[in-house]
């Protein structure tokens, strides 16, 4: 017979996909509608195909139930509960690895609401000023690990769990439910906001205990944004025995009520205060859907403007902390608080660390330098040779710097009695502006020039783009990532040091590049960009998506390493007069897909007219650029003013292009051309040359 452990083993890593599928819950992308709670779902379809379950979660909950009704509260306003917390950043070098001061300022949102002393209180609806609470709960980030070590209360995990943010990822890491609430920052969260698993689930299945959030719905900065900045509030209200507040997942049925349904006026949250609703999943605070005014900008709701909880809420989160049901009675015990160093008796100094806004920046460009050391912070003192600093000793402070160069950045911090150091070498990269140079020809043969003119952007990736002597197109070396071996879904940037190109009339750039995937599902994609403002603001001017990034005949499941056969060449002749600047910047952004290798080669950026007499030169017979084409190809060939004859030819071997040409390139319109795979014939003195031209 499997025990409790294997049996959740095996439940999690199905339970949540079929659910989902099930009930057909949208999975939406950042910036679009907000994603809903699933709470219920889960709950419903975790308790009705696994009955092995429900009689530890009956018993739990009617426990708790009767405990609630039976809980006499007491005011607990200067001594409020405290539950420590971890947060585990679940990731794989993405998005979702946010930073500490996201997560910072997600505990401090968390506690405005929970303690109501977030500014907008002064809009809850008069109806419900009278009932609105301040629950006297608050969180705080544990000091000491399980083990008794220093933490700041976050840990970070590469996981590929993170793509579902089901319960799977509590397999990663979890620190003991019993004495820290586990909060799981995921990628997702298993197509929602987020997800928690109530008391009676919790205390059943204790190695599920937790909270798992999509990133972006963590705090107001980074990822986030500020109206998504209430949904960990709701699900710490789930985590204390909360239900939504339209009711509708009561042992021991387990049945759960979607929202904005009518049969819920017959269904309760079990708590006296709170209208019966049908629920909300818009900001109507005049809503009247079961006979009385609704309380729409509750936490508990889906409307997404909340700002309260009620009395009734309050005392039975205050219940369930005095219960055993899950261990929320020793949370926020002394012996525990003492335990996880959240009792503020004692901050343990035990690292020094700091975050910079921008790493790479050019002459004069100013820079925040923040101090996120933990904890007990009473002093501290930089140390930056080369830079102008607004202060050496506050926990913010303003620099730039006047000379290009690496630059290292030491900070030392005390608590009073001890102190700790940490210095980075090369963490902050200057760049000149204006530009030293007025065009780049980059053929990634010499390190020494390469780290004269590129920059590489660090990120936490095993992976990043380097100097590689495997492959390189008419050349020993080239540029790559190794996709064969990194991660998907990160983005790989290399970009210029700042280019004089205000004494050209025009500019281009062309490049080579060798790219294959494994499968038609990877869709990676390259982007070239630009920046007129030495590198404040970028814009993309060429996107290769993964179907024209491909230059091999079919997928390649070894690890790529192109030959001389399997290499594309393009250009980026979009190019406006504002970029005509003495600081032109241009960068490569890879994103990864689950692709192969990635390999870029033979860089240039001059005026078009340089640049092709170059890709000629590099190249065989003639050139075209882009091939494959969408809406125009450019024909370069160097018998310039000796002229040469431009044919098209179709699939068929039906001529429908002819023209003369007496100039080193010729522009030509594709949009006239049907899909399909041409053949272009150049021919002059000194012979006939043909070549396959791609109509997308």
């Amino acid at each position: 017979m499997l025990d409790l452990f294997q049996i959740a083993s095996t439940v999690k890593k199905i339970l949540l996909l079929n659910a989902f599928l099930a009930l057909g819950l949208p999975v939406r992308a950042q910036g679009d509608s907000p994603l809903p709670c699933g709470t219920d779902e889960m709950h419903h379809r975790l308790f009705s195909e696994y009955p092995s379950y429900n009689s530890g979660i009956i018993r739990a909950h009617e426990e708790l139930q009767s405990f609630t009704h039976d809980f006499v509260p007491s005011s607990r306003a200067n001594d409020p509960y405290i539950i420590p917390v971890v947060f585990h950043v679940i990731h794989n070098y993405g998005a979702e690895n946010i930073s500490d001061a996201q997560i910072l300022d997600a505990v401090k949102q968390v506690n405005l609401q929970l303690r109501k002393r977030n500014a907008d209180t002064t809009e809850i609806i008069g109806a419900f000023q009278g009932i609105s609470a301040d629950t006297e709960i608050e969180i705080r980030l544990a000091q000491l690990d399980p083990m008794g070590n220093c933490t700041n209360g976050i840990t970070r995990n590469v996981s590929s769990t993170t793509f579902t943010g089901d319960h799977e990822v509590k397999d990663v890491i979890q620190w003991p439910p019993d004495k820290y609430l586990n909060i799981y920052v995921c990628k997702e969260a298993a197509g929602l906001a987020g997800h928690a698993l109530l008391p009676s689930a919790a205390d059943t299945i204790p190695e599920w205990d937790g909270i798992v959030m999509q990133h972006s719905y963590i705090g107001t900065i980074g990822t986030s944004e500020f109206f998504r900045r209430t949904v960990l509030t709701h699900e710490i209200g789930h985590y204390l025995n909360l239900q939504h507040i339209w009711g509708g997942n009561n042992v021991p049925e387990y049945y759960y009520q979607p929202v904005a349904q009518g049969a819920n006026c017959d269904v309760d949250d079990d708590v006296s205060d709170t209208p019966n609703t049908i629920g909300w999943q818009t900001c109507n605070t005049g809503g009247i859907s079961c006979g009385s005014l609704d309380n729409v900008q509750n936490y508990m709701d889906y409307a997404y403007c909340a700002r309260m909880f009620t009395e009734g809420q309050k005392q039975r989160m205050h219940a369930c902390l005095n219960s055993s049901v899950a261990n929320r009675n020793n949370l926020w015990s002394s012996s525990n608080l003492a335990a996880t160093g959240t009792d503020v008796l004692t901050n343990y100094l035990c690292a020094a660390k700091f975050a910079a806004s921008k790493r790479i920046v050019c002459v004069g460009e100013t820079i925040e330098l923040s101090d996120i050391s933990y904890h007990g912070i009473t002093s501290r003192t930089w140390s930056l040779n080369g830079a102008t600093a607004s202060s050496l000793t506050d926990s913010l402070i303003i620099v730039s710097y006047s000379a290009p160069g690496e630059y290292t950045v030491e900070l030392t911090v005390s608590d009073g009695t001890n102190q700790v150091s940490h210095a980075e070498t090369a963490y902050i990269v200057v760049l000149p502006n204006p530009g030293i140079n007025d065009v780049i020809i980059e053929s990634f043969e010499n390190p020494l020039t390469f780290d004269q003119k590129w920059v590489v952007s660090p990120n936490e990736s095993p992976v990043n783009w380097i100097l590689t002597n495997t492959a390189g197109f008419n050349s020993n070396q080239s540029i790559y990532v190794n996709n064969f071996n990194g991660p998907s879904g990160v983005e790989y940037i290399f970009q210029s040091a700042p280019i004089d190109a205000s004494g050209l009339s025009d500019v281009a750039i062309a490049f080579d590049y060798a790219f294959t995937r494994f499968t038609n599902a990877n869709l990676d994609i390259l982007f070239v960009q630009l920046s007129d403002d030495c590198g404040q603001t970028w814009v993309t001017r060429k996107t290769l998506s993964s179907t024209v990034l491909m230059s091999t005949n079919g997928y390649v499941q070894d690890e790529f390493f192109p030959n001389a056969e399997e290499w594309k060449s393009t250009v980026v002749d979009n190019i406006t007069a504002q970029y005509l600047v003495d600081n032109l910047m241009v960068r490569f952004v890879f994103r990864s897909a689950g692709g192969n290798n990635i390999f870029i080669d033979n860089v240039n950026v001059s005026h078009p007219d340089v640049l092709y007499n170059e890709s000629f030169d590099k190249h065989e017979e003639f050139t075209l650029f882009p091939n494959p084409s969408s809406d125009r190809v450019t024909i370069t060939h160097a018998s310039g003013e000796e002229g040469f004859v431009i044919q098209i030819l179709d699939p068929l071997g039906k001529h429908v292009l002819m023209q003369e040409s007496y100039t080193s390139m010729y522009s030509l319109n594709t949009t006239q051309l049907s899909k399909g795979i041409y053949t272009v014939v150049i021919a002059h003195k000194e012979g006939v040359h043909s070549k396959k031209l791609i109509v997308q």
